[in-house]
């Protein structure tokens, strides 16, 4: 696996790894992971494939017992990715951020997006796609909560503008597509008014 850079975004836990692939005129050829070239990254432990069909909203979701950071990647398609604060006491609480991830053969590199426990996860997908995520704890339902993505007292102004328009757009109207789950996640006011919250803090 041969790393380009990593970048940290708006959220500066929130990193993204650019990789390298290796072109020619069959295709390409690349390593999508290596654990040792990962070495600054906790072990995962699960690996997730999710597929969705276009104008999909997933998410904003996190886990506490045990804690899970994900490493995503678009596999195919195009995917944004949202990065929703929610230790408490940290500086960006509430607020959210948007990545662009669409998957392209012509880019001579491709990326993961690291999100790390104290932030919630989700996506908007302006095409079919779909991802692959590596996780660093095991799923439990027994301790997991989601925040509405369309919750009105998310902070948007580290958001990209562009991103932030094409997903109003989206919610603005009737084409999206989201889970009963999801639709019925907490505002983030609700959600800092409940016990559980006090499993993420900032430190």
């Amino acid at each position: 696996m041969q790393i380009i850079e990593t970048v940290s975004l708006a959220l500066p836990d929130v990193k993204v790894v650019r990789y390298k692939r290796f072109p020619d005129k069959r295709g390409y050829f690349t390593e999508v992971f290596r654990k040792s070239d990962m070495a600054g990254f906790p072990p995962f432990v699960q690996t997730n494939e999710s597929h969705s069909q276009k104008n999909v909203i997933r998410g904003l979701h996190f886990q506490w017992d045990p804690y899970v950071g994900k490493l995503v990647r678009t596999v195919y398609g195009h995917m944004v990715d949202l990065v929703l604060d929610i230790r408490k006491n940290s500086p960006t609480f509430g607020k959210i951020i948007a990545y662009d991830m669409p998957q392209s053969e012509d880019n001579e590199y491709a990326e993961w997006i690291w999100i790390p426990p104290g932030f919630a996860h989700g996506n908007f997908y302006p095409a079919e796609t779909t991802i692959e995520y590596f996780c660093t704890g095991e799923y439990n339902p027994k301790s997991e909560a989601g925040i509405y993505p369309l919750a009105t007292d998310i902070d948007w102004s580290l958001c990209d503008n562009r991103l932030r328009e094409q997903f109003q757009s989206l919610t603005g109207s009737s084409q999206y597509l989201i889970s009963d789950k999801d639709q019925k996640g907490f505002a983030l006011t609700d959600w800092t008014k409940d016990p559980r919250s006090a499993n993420f803090i900032y430190e």
